[in-house]
């Protein structure tokens, strides 16, 4: 198969879909590689690297898509680049499509096969392509809210960890899965008081385990999650469903009651994000207030991190990657159901049916 890996393209995005080290297992399984020029700067890796390993330096993204059948990338094809994808096409991504009517409807223009990173399920039931992604975001929500919370970046001037004799920030963490358990690890460890909620006993039984009950769990309930946000000093949703719009957990009307000067960080937003006042921002301009609180709600957190972040998405992509270049697309979802589940869109249809619901189709 003829491998395309364009250089990302939505601002302030510095990861690429694949490294040298990825590239290296799709030659020798006997596959072309085409990356555009400089694709991997961002994390500090030349065209050079890549052509040690086999492949071949193109000068466009124009040339990487005329060139491939599949595209391999991080981020969600901006409308010139669903304007490149052909029915031919195999693209492989987070996509990310309840939230963003226009890129369903681009992609289904284009008739292009589309599987997402963040649908595929792993054998233990697990979302294992999203999950390093989670991590990220998740160790990154605590260090922003950390610093959205001082003073000069309008925050009301509290220290996370508080100093002998003053109490910590509160920090509430909406979702105790991949991305709120890590959001929790740094929290704890930079001495917040935390708090978190989920629907899951399990999973709070699992958190309440691991912190040694030095952590507060609480089911999630609206009533609870209220009280506790009003308190909050740093709030923190994390909440999931897979393909669908994340719930709306924190209401405008609750803003109103939470302290000036408070922290809202949104891991969810590009599901839709979990706040009410949610709206996607980016690195170059992460925050905006909002009845005085503070709103971090950058689409692509991981983004900042691009070094981490790729190695991370690529220790899990790679294998993917290669059952479809080795067996193709029907074969490699027939014989792995998890996998399946990532096909979103495909000859002018949604596939994946949450998805299919949150666009109303």
């Amino acid at each position: 198969m003829k491998i395309g890996v364009p250089k990302e393209i939505k601002p302030q995005e510095n990861r690429v879909g694949a490294t040298p080290g990825t590239v290296a297992q799709l030659v020798s399984a006997g596959h072309e590689v085409f990356v555009e020029s400089n694709a991997g700067a961002g994390i500090g890796v030349s065209n050079e690297a890549y052509e040690k390993v086999g492949a071949k330096i193109l000068a466009n993204a124009d040339a990487v898509f005329e060139a491939a059948t599949m595209i391999v990338k991080v981020k969600e094809p901006q409308p010139i680049e669903c304007a490149r994808l052909r029915p031919h096409h195999v693209l492989f991504t987070y996509l990310h499509l309840a939230p963003d009517p226009e890129q369903a409807k681009a992609l289904m223009a284009s008739g292009c096969t589309a599987i997402a990173y963040e649908t595929v399920v792993g054998r233990d039931g697990g979302l294992p392509l999203l999950a390093p992604m989670s991590e990220v975001a998740g160790r990154m929500a605590t260090q922003v809210g950390a610093h959205c919370l001082l003073k000069p970046q309008g925050g009301l001037g509290k220290l996370m960890g508080g100093v002998p004799g003053v109490a910590p920030a509160k920090v509430v963490i909406l979702g105790g899965g991949v991305a709120g358990l890590n959001a929790c690890e740094i929290a704890h460890g930079m001495r917040a008081d935390v708090t978190v909620f989920d629907r899951s006993k399990a999973a709070l039984v699992a958190i309440d385990r691991q912190f040694g009950g030095m952590v507060t769990t609480l089911m999630s309930t609206p009533d609870a999650v209220e009280e506790a946000c009003i308190e909050a000093d740093l709030v923190i949703g994390a909440v999931l469903i897979p393909g669908a719009s994340a719930p709306k957990l924190v209401t405008k009307d609750m803003l109103s009651r939470m302290k000036d000067g408070s922290v809202l960080v949104d891991i969810s937003i590009d599901q839709g994000g979990c706040f009410e006042t949610s709206r996607a921002t980016t690195h170059a301009e992460p925050t905006y207030v909002v009845d005085g609180v503070v709103h971090y709600c950058v689409a692509n957190m991981p983004g900042a991190a691009p070094l981490t972040s790729t190695y991370a998405l690529n220790g899990v992509t790679a294998p993917y990657m290669l059952a479809l270049a080795n067996k193709g697309v029907d074969q490699a979802l027939a014989e792995d159901p998890g996998f399946a589940l990532g096909l979103n869109v495909r000859g002018g249809q949604i596939m994946h049916q949450a998805v299919k619901e949150a666009l109303g189709l």
